[in-house]
């Protein structure tokens, strides 16, 4: 349901229930989503001096005009509902996580009377068993190539079994059962199945005792054999149980998450304990202009349990939150077991707690610690560029269906904007939705003047990089630019990209790589220049008027009949009489405005 954003009319209209609103800008597009327990005294809490409220909550105020709201049925609905927007819209002033798909993950289909391990990079709720995301390729790979020697599941690719004569390779160097040539019940091989099962999960304590108890019953069958591979079994199990950290004496499943920040980024650790043992980490880099903590902490748990495979029954927090027990609620009812958020005040829990917390600080001076030309010359390297690009132009189109088309133009001097530089371009020579043509003409103006960058950045994918391009390349200047492009994921291929010419796929950096943030950064500067400079020039196209070419007709007359009439339309389809009619308009200026608007 749509409203404008006059409070006053918004009041006696505003359910009192749980539900979801979504505040718009002046093109319509969603710019926040919330959810609320009370929809009428939450939104209402938006309405009051921008000076009493948050920096971001301020911002965001500024550019809102108007307002959708959804009622639910209660407030877990309320949630789910608002992830989804959140991943719909991925509106400007939420906090988004970037989606876990593009990190690998473990995947294991119980279903299947014969499964076996795979790589993917998507987690579905098929019925199969996810383990991870991994922090990386390599780190996946180990973990499978450590399995893999450990326990014997089948490697062949398919739902099932192939049809073979001869046994794999794999089944003769030991690494498979060879349930494809040989005779294994599916109950012998979901022992083996359990077991994989518990070393992933980190149970290796259990699992280190089952297998014990199966060597002896195999010894006392005289199955030798069998017990001497259970035996180094043990063994290999017992010596990742010797590399891994014991953190906790209590033998439970936490996620332990940490943040630390500076200016206008968060970053978040979490720590994966698994029976006592500290099994991996990840973490989390967030540029957020007027976060609190507190609202980081809160978006990062919503988002990141409504997609995980595995829900521990505990996850310790260093920030506190607003809505903490609907939000355990709601993760309870996603994990299908009771789940505890607790940010612990002392004891062991505080110790682990700030041991994220160290962890994130670490990280974060690592990975902020790039700046000026250490950076540029990181770029020179990854891009392969003839000369460091100390100066770096991004470059952005926006229009409305083909019309009013602007282009913008900001420039960065060592990482930093240098805004004496901006500048903006009304699209002249291109008609209809041809961004190609537009930025093509907005870089031949721009290389028509002096001092070229060293790089243009151009927010679009491998087509606006190769329109650039083509204009560069015929440019016969002294210094000639060299262009780059960065371009937003998709569902199938999440995270944004860079394109560089003569590679035909993006470079392969991290989502919080300081490069890609530094591009980012550049990319969202030319994005928020063009859409304020077309909309300040849809808004003066929208005071125009046809009276405003009619001979005779000045402000006030111009006034007098739109205050008369309504609309343009109505004073085309009046009689003479009623245009004559108006104050101020004679019977021979009504012939003019008659004959001018038909």
């Amino acid at each position: 349901m749509e409203h404008n954003l006059d409070p006053e009319a918004l009041r006696p209209n505003l359910p009192g229930g749980a539900g979801v609103y979504l505040f718009k800008d002046a093109s319509d597009q969603v710019i926040y989503v919330g959810k609320a327990k009370n929809l009428k005294k939450r939104v209402l809490s938006y309405f009051k001096p921008l000076t009493e409220l948050p920096y971001k909550t301020a911002l965001m105020m500024k550019r809102a005009e108007g307002l959708d709201y959804i009622l639910t049925a209660n407030e877990k609905e309320a949630f789910i509902l608002e992830s989804n927007f959140i991943k719909k819209h991925l509106p400007r002033y939420n906090i988004i996580l970037r989606d876990d798909s593009q990190y690998p993950a473990l995947r294991l289909d119980i279903q299947n009377p014969f499964p076996r391990l795979q790589i993917v990079r998507k987690i579905k709720k098929d019925g199969a068993l996810y383990f991870g995301p991994y922090s990386s390729a390599t780190a996946v790979r180990s973990t499978l190539k450590l399995i893999n020697r450990i326990f014997q599941l089948r490697k062949c690719k398919g739902p099932s079994l192939p049809s073979r004569s001869r046994p794999c390779l794999n089944n003769q160097l030991g690494r498979c059962l060879g349930a494809c040539v040989h005779e294994v019940s599916p109950s012998s091989y979901g022992e083996i199945v359990d077991q994989a099962r518990l070393f992933l999960e980190g149970r290796n304590q259990e699992l280190v005792r089952q297998l014990k108890e199966n060597m002896v019953t195999a010894s006392g069958r005289l199955q030798f054999e069998r017990a001497a591979l259970m035996r180094d079994q043990i063994r290999a199990v017992e010596k990742v149980m010797e590399r891994q950290d014991v953190v906790s004496p209590k033998l439970e499943d936490q996620d332990v998450i940490g943040l630390a920040e500076k200016e206008d980024l968060f970053l978040l650790v979490v720590l994966f304990i698994r029976k006592g043992y500290l099994t991996g980490t990840r973490d989390y880099l967030f540029r957020q202009k007027g976060g609190l903590p507190s609202e980081v902490m809160e978006a990062f748990l919503k988002q990141y349990y409504s997609r995980e495979a595995f829900i521990p029954k505990r996850i310790l927090i260093s920030e506190p939150i607003d809505d903490l027990l609907p939000i355990k609620d709601w993760i309870s009812d996603l994990a299908e077991k009771k789940v505890t958020i607790h940010r612990p005040l002392r004891g062991e829990k505080r110790r682990l707690v700030k041991m994220a917390v160290a962890n994130a600080e670490i990280l974060f001076t690592r990975r902020t610690a790039l700046q000026g030309e250490d950076l540029m010359e990181m770029a020179k390297t990854l891009l392969k560029l003839k000369r460091t690009p100390r100066t770096i132009e991004g470059l952005d189109i926006s229009n409305f269906q083909g019309d009013m088309a602007v282009g913008a133009l900001v420039s960065f001097v060592d990482g930093l904007p240098h805004k004496s530089d901006y500048r903006s371009y009304k699209i002249k020579n291109i008609e209809g939705i041809d961004d190609y043509g537009m930025m093509s003409e907005m870089v031949s103006r721009r290389l028509s003047g002096d001092s070229p960058p060293d790089l243009f950045l151009v927010d679009g994918g491998k087509g606006h990089l190769q329109a650039v391009k083509k204009v560069v390349d015929r440019f016969r200047g002294h210094e000639i630019p060299e262009v780059a492009a960065i371009a937003k994921g998709d569902e199938r291929k999440p995270g944004d990209k860079i394109y560089i010419p003569g590679r035909k796929n993006a470079l392969s950096l991290r989502q919080d790589h300081p490069l890609l943030l530094l591009f980012m950064r550049i990319r969202d500067e030319a994005h928020r220049r063009a859409i304020t400079h077309h909309r300040k020039r849809r808004g003066k196209g929208l005071t125009e008027s046809p009276l405003d070419e009619i001979p005779g007709v000045g402000p006030k007359r111009k006034q007098s009949l739109l205050k008369y009439f309504s609309n343009i339309n109505s004073i085309s389809n009046a009689s003479l009489d009623d245009i004559a009619s108006v104050p101020g308009i004679s019977l021979s200026l009504a012939k003019d405005i008659a004959k001018a608007l038909q």
